[in-house]
């Protein structure tokens, strides 16, 4: 068994903290809130970022941003990167822009360590069932060194090229993922409003080409009103406003109206429930 540090302790790494503490890692957490990480039993708790993955042979970072991966990796007094040993994997599973991501990996190798990007595909259910999808990031040997590690957290790896692939490959993700949501919120009330038979079109629907795996969860909540974050908007907002930055101005004309879209959700004061709830603004 390796000795993991695990930084930020949010709804998803929180999760993966536990499973990797049930695998029978030794797990040093950090989190900027104590109570979460008294929330990690079995785990040890650490004060720093640094102090956390001093002697670790693996740093695992789940993190909400860009800037917040910068300060917990970066940080010249207490970042994780400060403490590294020479040779332990950093391996970064937060969603980030492509261009911080290959910044990261650089200042990893700087300091001496093996950088892996591994961002996940999953919520909170997959990540208490250890079923996430990771999309892999950097040197073959790297990503074959951190996959037994990430074992008990996913269902399937995919190694997608060098490092800054990962995160491209993960706000596609997000992308299509938002894409369902935008539509549903607004065909879910055209439906209404034409009077027709939710059960019956929707039923409809489904026997089609064009319906989602994800459709009948969406809609499902949707129709509920269970808008209990699984994945916030704040958070999609984020990624979208991710997703527009990569290349040219004008390039991702739908990824901008979705961004806008979410964005205005967001400051409807929708942000901390789920991304279905982005519904209610179609229905007023």
């Amino acid at each position: 068994m390796a000795k993991i540090a695990v930084l930020g302790l949010g709804a998803m790494g929180s999760r993966m903290a536990r499973r990797l503490v049930a695998a029978g890692h030794e797990v040093h957490v950090w989190n900027r809130s104590r109570p979460a990480t008294e929330a990690i039993a079995g785990a040890t708790l650490a004060a720093t970022p640094r102090a956390a993955a001093q002697g670790a042979q693996a740093v695992i970072a789940m993190l909400r941003d860009d800037e917040a991966s910068r300060a917990v990796w970066c940080d010249a007094e207490s970042g994780a990167l400060a403490g590294m040993m020479l040779g332990a994997l950093a391996i970064e599973s937060s969603t980030l822009t492509p261009q911080w991501v290959r910044g990261w990996a650089a200042a990893a190798q700087a300091a001496g360590a093996v950088p892996v990007e591994a961002p996940v595909s999953g919520s909170r259910p997959q990540a208490d069932a250890g079923q996430l999808v990771y999309f892999l990031g950097g040197a073959a040997d790297a990503v074959a060194q951190a996959q037994p590690l990430l074992a008990p957290l996913g269902a399937a790896f995919h190694a997608v090229g060098p490092i800054g692939a990962g995160a491209v490959v993960k706000l596609a993700t997000n992308t299509l993922l938002a894409l369902q949501v935008g539509a549903w919120a607004e065909l879910l009330p055209l439906l209404v409003r034409e009077g027709l038979d939710l059960d019956v079109a929707l039923g409809a629907l489904a026997g089609t080409s064009s319906w989602a795996p994800v459709a009948g969860y969406l809609t499902m909540l949707m129709r509920q009103g269970n808008h209990a974050p699984q994945f916030p908007i704040d958070l999609i907002a984020k990624d979208m406003a991710y997703v527009t930055g990569i290349g040219q101005e004008g390039d991702l004309p739908l990824a901008q109206a979705l961004a806008a879209r979410f964005a205005a959700a967001s400051a409807a004061g929708l942000g901390d429930e789920n991304m279905t709830a982005l519904v209610k603004l179609a229905r007023g």
